[in-house]
């Protein structure tokens, strides 16, 4: 018997009510939906091959976990890499260095200081040293690249044959002064050959070496320029015009003179004969 007490009537009498068995009913119990059991073998296979290698989703490829829950591969950490390398790669390991340095020296003879701009120099770099690379980025493309992409050689084999046309190009043009100065200091065993010689000595030997090929070539540039400078300056000192700056004057006739013998077509086809 259940009681079931009411709101009192007066301040001191309260009923109570009991209900009868009729008005009592069971409240059936609430079937609550059962909860899925998780197949802890099929989970941690899931966990497993999600870390470390998946090779399921990526046909075998080398796999980084990252911060996300995802794979990055392998080889885009390499391009990216490589992507931040190729500005030095391109200045120590190709003719760029010497164009851009002849080009700066002659900017300054002809006593323009933005013209031809910066940028527009850099371009022209560019371009040149692409012409003079191409055969040397063909052989690499064919005997590197091409075998890399076929799965025929690992990365590794892959840098190593990239190496021996560079190698081979950075040769030709290296002096041998250089090379011994970096032989020495790295310590190592006098080469027999231009082929003996290592990577770690050649890289810095040709870069000195083009670096001192490329002020060879921009101080002949400067001496015809230099002259007229020096002839200007005499003349208008002996009239007395000591208020008209040389400059005025010896700018139009070294441009004047730099157009007359096609200065341009002269300094590009000796830049290019130089590395032939």
């Amino acid at each position: 018997m259940v009681a079931v007490p009411l709101y009192a009537i007066g301040p001191t009498m309260a009923v109570e009510v009991e209900p009868s068995q009729a008005d009592v009913q069971e409240i059936p119990p609430i079937a609550m939906p059962a909860a899925p059991m998780r197949d802890l073998s099929h989970t941690n296979g899931g966990q497993e091959s999600s870390s470390g290698l998946n090779s399921g989703n990526t046909g075998g490829a080398l796999q980084i976990p990252s911060s996300l829950g995802r794979s990055v591969p392998w080889s885009i950490v390499v391009m990216m890499t490589v992507l931040t390398l190729i500005p030095s790669v391109l200045i120590c390991m190709t003719p760029f260095a010497r164009l851009l340095i002849v080009f700066h020296f002659l900017r300054q003879a002809l006593g323009l200081q933005t013209t031809p701009s910066n940028q527009t120099l850099i371009g022209l770099s560019v371009i040149l040293t692409f012409f003079l690379m191409q055969p040397v980025a063909s052989q690499i493309y064919q005997e590197a690249a091409l075998p890399l992409q076929a799965g025929q050689i690992t990365p590794i084999e892959a840098l190593t044959r990239a190496e021996i046309p560079m190698h081979k190009f950075m040769g030709r043009y290296v002096r041998e002064k250089d090379v011994a100065l970096f032989v020495g200091l790295a310590k190592e065993p006098r080469p027999a050959s231009v082929d003996d010689i290592s990577m770690r000595v050649l890289l810095p030997a040709y870069i000195l070496s083009e670096i001192k090929a490329g002020f060879e070539i921009g101080t002949v540039l400067f001496l015809p320029f230099l002259v007229v400078d020096m002839v200007v300056a005499s003349i208008t000192t002996s009239v007395g015009m000591l208020q008209l700056p040389p400059v005025v004057i010896s700018t139009p006739l070294k441009l004047l003179l730099f157009l007359m013998v096609d200065g341009w077509h002269l300094l590009i086809s000796s830049l290019m004969r130089s590395f032939g």
